[in-house]
């Protein structure tokens, strides 16, 4: 008995399928990996000013700024013009809850005033830079919940206007 062949004969106008199941299937597999691994980047700008020398002083009497210049010894805060404290290191390391606590202070005193300096000396990490602002920024204190009596902390605003610059 003669073999027959289950192929089709292939003609010369024949189109050919392209298979598209292992693509489909890579797809299956990405778009939810994608979609998972999209939630946890998140992107936050903040929009700083940076000081610039052509703009004087105002005109009004009350100019007080803060300026926070932090330097390889310590932390000085200043109002443009003089040093109100200085906070040396500690171990090695800034001391920022004094540096919080004392811009609570300030924030408390001035509580009309927003605008605040960060000034860095040019061979202090950029990391110290970032946790400076987020401390002149803002501040986290704890409230107690009326309801469940479990304390929480919601986010205070200090100096919200931010300018950052290079340290005298």
């Amino acid at each position: 008995m003669a073999r027959q062949h289950h192929y089709k004969r292939r003609t010369k106008g024949a189109a050919h399928e392209i298979d598209v199941t292992t693509f489909l299937n890579l797809m299956v597999v990405l778009v939810p990996f994608l979609l998972i691994t999209a939630v946890f980047s998140r992107l936050t700008i903040v929009e700083l000013n940076l000081p610039s020398s052509a703009g004087g002083p105002s005109n009004n009497e009350d100019n007080f700024r803060v300026e926070v210049v932090v330097r390889e010894t310590g932390m000085e805060i200043t109002n443009g013009t003089q040093t109100i404290a200085s906070i040396p290191k500690k171990d090695d390391e800034y001391d920022f809850q004094t540096l919080s606590d004392f811009m609570i202070e300030l924030k408390r005193e001035y509580p009309d005033h927003d605008a605040a300096s960060v000034l860095m000396e040019a061979h202090i990490p950029y990391d110290y830079l970032i946790q400076v602002m987020d401390i002149v920024r803002s501040v986290e204190l704890p409230v107690k919940d009326p309801i469940e009596g479990e304390p929480q902390v919601e986010l205070y605003a200090l100096f919200s206007e931010i300018s950052v610059g290079d340290a005298p």
